[in-house]
């Protein structure tokens, strides 16, 4: 069995169990995951995102958006904002986020596999891709992975929100774990990682937010 983010072929660590499922850890990237017969089914994961509630007029998630939107915003001024393309990936049923892009400035285009499978969209370079919430979701990280190397132009940037991975102890109480659609967990080791594999300069922002900038 091969990690779902780098591949190594190495065996897993155990890294935690409970009641519902079996936690692995990958001893090169160090990505912890569910074991494989836990991932959830398509239809049982459209059952959970339908239960959410994110609305445009929403004050408290465009407060929660602009957590990875802050730090993001220099990159945006650096440039003329009209001039930049954006994709905010994992958009879900409403792309708020790409309306805040869209508000200073930049051309903005919205992709979800379930909420806005248009594969057009990913058939272009980015300036920027955002994806807020959604890569703890992937069930296959390294076709997303590749696939946001793809889209990214030279000096593009990634910036992805997701909670971090710190400890087996932490991890062992955490809530962000008991989401059964939540089934890969990044530290801050996973991701420099990628970013010395790929060349990307690495930053964490805030405890949930990272920004990747291509080299």
């Amino acid at each position: 069995m091969s990690c779902p983010l780098c591949l190594s072929v190495n065996p897993p660590s155990h890294y935690h169990s409970d009641k519902k499922r079996d936690y692995l850890q990958c001893n090169q990237c160090e990505l912890v995951y569910v074991a494989p017969v836990f991932l959830p089914s398509k239809d049982r994961e459209k059952q959970e995102y339908d239960l959410h509630e994110n609305h445009f007029e929403d004050e408290g998630y465009r407060k929660f958006l602009r957590k990875v939107l802050t730090p993001l915003s220099p990159f945006i001024e650096a440039s003329k904002p009209n001039e930049l393309h954006a994709l905010d990936f994992g958009c879900g049923p409403a792309p708020v986020l790409a309306s805040m892009l869209e508000e200073l400035g930049v051309q903005t285009h919205v992709y979800d596999p379930f909420y806005a499978n248009e594969p057009k969209v990913l058939a272009q370079a980015y300036d920027i891709v955002t994806c807020t919430e959604a890569i703890e979701h992937f069930h296959t990280p390294h076709k997303e992975w590749k696939l946001f190397n793809e889209l990214l132009a030279t000096n593009g940037m990634l910036a992805i929100m997701t909670k971090r991975v710190l400890d087996k102890t932490r991890f062992a109480n955490w809530h962000y774990k008991n989401d059964i659609t939540h089934v890969c967990f990044f530290s801050e080791a996973t991701f420099q990682f990628l970013g010395q594999r790929d060349g990307f300069d690495v930053s964490f922002p805030a405890n949930d937010v990272v920004l990747m900038k291509k080299r």
